[in-house]
């Protein structure tokens, strides 16, 4: 079976996180994907550069190009004539400091999409402003309401703003441009951002505020940390149990699993004045088993009470890393065991050489060549 993207090729110049991880989305689903890398001197050599930092890189390939040169820039516009996609990490302005112009390249290839990734929104006080995952997300409002209510704001990491709000929108975006095209039978320029993109993703905690379900301050509402049966909680061994009984029949078989009286913590449960000690209460019970043992207990009962597994129990129970959408007729591309768990990255100039060659038929020495660990396009003479 063919996987949807199959012959889609994808241009993506080198960035960190968000980019890569919607180039990573579309090669998952069959697109052939070109990382622009840097020059560096020890690419195409015996003796090759190290991977980057980049690990989202699978089934992906690499050229280096030196794109402050001249040559570099040439050979990038002579092969965005000939691809589906561009992928532009850059902050606002870079892209055109680059480019001759970004017109007369979707007028040398109509059916090009564009599709630009920023942190900030393109417009307003943070627009030239360097930033990361936890000034998208603080500049959304959606990091004001995640925390406890005894700290700061909490930012879960990166997940939010860089990969969902992020590549994941962007990469949605590049998919709406390629439907589109299928009609028009023409590209565009996409322009997503982290701050639209995660403030989308907060819709229903934003809306929520003015209802009872999330009008409280931060760490006192019902999926923040406030309340009793929407929490994790620690376990006699260290481990932990993730509890989210939000439905009276689910908390009902909690409370049960736990040995506590089901009619009387049923009749209190939405009094929010008892939640401090029943917590307290659900507390004190999960620390009198290990994690094992209220697994066993909760196994295959309508409790919503699940272990919090950790990445390497994940692995070395051999867990099958899945793709997040499964399309019937064309599926994408399976995730190897080998490519589950770990990433070697990607190294400047690895098969690209072989992907020029698949796509336009390019080899070194005739449209080609290597200028000191660059990529530089050999003018054809015209008759």
């Amino acid at each position: 079976m063919t996987p949807p993207l199959e012959g889609v090729r994808v241009v993506e110049l080198a960035g960190l996180a968000p980019a890569p991880f919607a180039a990573l989305l579309l090669a998952d689903y069959g697109a052939s994907v070109l990382r622009i890398d840097r020059p560096h001197p020890l690419a195409y050599s015996g003796t090759p550069p190290e991977a980057t930092a980049d690990l989202l890189t699978r089934r992906k390939s690499s050229i280096a190009v030196d794109l402050k040169s001249s040559g570099g820039i040439a050979l990038l516009e002579s092969i965005l004539s000939h691809v589906d996609v561009l992928l532009d990490p850059f902050r606002p302005g870079v892209l055109e400091s680059l480019l001759s112009s970004i017109g007369d390249i979707l007028a040398k290839n109509p059916r090009l999409i564009i599709a630009r990734l920023t942190g900030f929104r393109r417009d307003g006080p943070y627009a030239s402003m360097a930033g990361h995952d936890i000034n998208y997300l603080a500049v959304s409002g959606v990091l004001s309401q995640l925390g406890r209510t005894e700290g700061p704001p909490y930012a879960p990491a990166n997940i939010l703003a860089d990969f969902a709000g992020g590549g994941l929108m962007c990469a949605f975006g590049i998919l709406l441009a390629l439907f589109a095209r299928t009609a028009s039978g023409k590209g565009q320029v996409v322009e997503s951002n982290m701050v639209d993109g995660v403030a989308y993703l907060g819709s229903i905690m934003r809306y929520a505020r003015k209802s009872m379900f999330w009008n409280q301050p931060r760490g006192e509402n019902v999926l923040d940390g406030g309340c009793p049966w929407y929490d994790v909680y620690e376990c006699k061994d260290g481990g932990f149990m993730a509890v989210g009984a939000l439905e009276p029949r689910f908390f009902c078989q909690l409370v049960k699993g736990l040995g506590l009286p089901e009619k009387r913590l049923l009749a209190r449960r939405e009094d929010r004045t008892n939640w401090p000690e029943m917590k307290k209460l659900f507390r004190q019970r999960f620390l009198e088993r290990t994690r094992r043992s209220w697994e066993n207990i909760f196994q295959g009962v309508d409790a919503c009470c699940t272990p919090v597994l950790e990445q390497q129990e994940l692995e070395a129970s051999e867990y099958e890393q899945r793709l997040p959408v499964h399309p019937h007729v064309s599926p994408g591309l399976v995730i190897e065991r080998s490519h589950a768990w770990d990433s070697a990255g990607l190294v400047p100039g690895a098969g690209g050489l072989d992907t020029l060659e698949q796509w336009f038929g390019w080899k070194v020495g005739r449209e080609i060549k290597n200028v000191s660990g660059s990529l530089i396009k050999i003018d054809t003479p015209k008759l």
